[in-house]
């Protein structure tokens, strides 16, 4: 097989060889219902990497007996993909488009494909890693079948592996190589689900245990050669927003072990520090507020923690500023405040006379200040006067919540109102 990856030489041939993906390829799911009418419409493969979606747009292809051209957005732009759709009006057989990666493209360069798409000059087939609802041209997504390809489970990734390592074709089976139960294990933890990088891990396996003249590739062997699990975290993708939205909801739902799983996932993939300790921040005051403001101090010390600390002994920090705000009392009355208020902010009311300015020369002619009422002249400094156009005087933004320290508190005392005076 030359230099071939392995990888490359075992992708599927038939749909008989592809593995996962089970709720789109199989008797009575969605692709099989398509292709058993012999058309095949534009369709997005949304999926994490190694899930097959390169595969999968070559197998539905050859099902519908199109010429398949490939463009990687990475290194190809319009000139390329209007070469294709001239090719395609005056050529003898269907052409599907696949353009992989196809979010990487602008929104102008994917417009471009919108004349050819909605004509059936081609039948396009992109492949992104990316939420294509963010990263794709609504009109051309809404002309796409939208199919959303998941990581494959261990049995999956298990099942290639088997198949690589007895395959005398195209595989290892000629190596006369074997996998021990516990080296297979370790291939198919560290893939994560991407079926390129386990058979990748195997490859390299197998030429470690070739080196040492053994004819079995042990859990050592494997370890060695692939020593540490990819983590799916792309800092300007989905997964991305997905961690990130796991971890906050993990601090909110008082989780403080799930919190500390994903906060180390986050850490280990990478993620600017400064980002997480920004989320803290709003988190401190979003989902815990007034039921305890010290997390608001916490999560600023954290994040200033940062600036002077750095990986990796800064984990500390953010450690402990999320375990604090995982297990403090929670209340989103800031949250739900600041909310309410912003929807009257553009009513457009004028400022009430005795709340405007009176310090400049001629305000008092115009009637500024007039009838407001100093809270300093008053007992406990604090004074009920009107404080808001009349049209919003009724409305109650900020409502306790009740838990922790969010309790109804005297105006200006900051003491709860059952506390008495003294």
């Amino acid at each position: 097989m030359g230099d071939v990856p392995l990888a490359a030489r075992m992708r599927p041939r038939a749909f008989e060889e592809f593995v996962g993906q089970g709720h789109l390829v199989g008797e009575g799911r969605a692709l099989s219902g398509i292709l058993s009418r012999g058309t095949l419409p534009s369709i997005i493969l949304w999926g994490p990497a190694g899930t097959g979606k390169t595969t999968l747009a070559h197998l539905l292809a050859d099902a519908v007996g199109a010429e398949l051209i490939q463009l990687s957005a990475v290194n190809s732009g319009v000139a390329d993909a209007r070469k294709v759709m001239d090719g395609a009006r005056g050529g003898l057989f269907r052409t599907v488009l696949f353009v992989d990666e196809v979010h990487r493209w602008s929104k102008a360069q994917q417009d471009v494909l919108l004349p050819a798409v909605e004509e059936g000059t081609v039948t396009l087939i992109g492949a992104t890693t990316e939420n294509p609802y963010f990263s794709l041209n609504t009109p051309l997504l809404s002309r796409c079948l939208l199919l959303r390809l998941e990581p494959l489970d261990d049995e999956a990734v298990g099942a290639l592996l088997r198949r690589a390592l007895a395959d005398e074709d195209r595989g290892l089976g000629r190596s006369g190589l074997t996998i021990a139960d516990d080296a297979l294990e370790h291939l198919v933890t560290v893939a994560g689900g991407d079926a390129r990088v386990a058979l990748t891990g195997l490859d390299a396996a197998a030429e470690a245990a070739r080196a040492a003249e053994s004819v079995e590739i042990t859990r050592e062997v494997a370890a060695d050669a692939v020593q540490k699990k990819a983590i799916v975290y792309d800092r300007q993708g989905d997964a991305h927003y997905d961690v990130i939205s796991a971890f906050i909801k993990s601090i909110r739902g008082s989780d403080p072990d799930a919190a500390l799983f994903w906060l180390a996932r986050i850490i280990e993939a990478g993620e600017d520090p400064r980002f997480i300790a920004r989320r803290l921040i709003v988190h401190a005051s979003e989902d815990i507020g007034m039921a305890d403001s010290r997390a608001l101090e916490v999560a600023v010390a954290a994040a200033q923690a940062v600036e002077h600390v750095g990986l990796p002994e800064v984990r500390l920090n953010l450690a402990h500023a999320t375990i604090y705000l995982a297990t403090a009392p929670k209340s989103n009355s800031v949250y739900a405040a600041v909310n309410a208020a912003f929807e009257d902010a553009p009513s457009g009311e004028p400022v009430p006379l005795h709340l405007r300015d009176a310090s400049y020369r001629g305000a008092k002619q115009l009637g500024h200040g007039k009838g407001y009422r100093y809270p300093h002249d008053f007992p406990d400094h604090a004074v009920e006067q009107p404080y808001r156009p009349a049209g919003t005087s009724q409305r109650r933004y900020y409502v306790p919540s009740g838990q922790g320290e969010d309790l109804e508190r005297a105006p200006g005392s900051g003491r709860p109102v059952d506390a008495g005076r003294e």
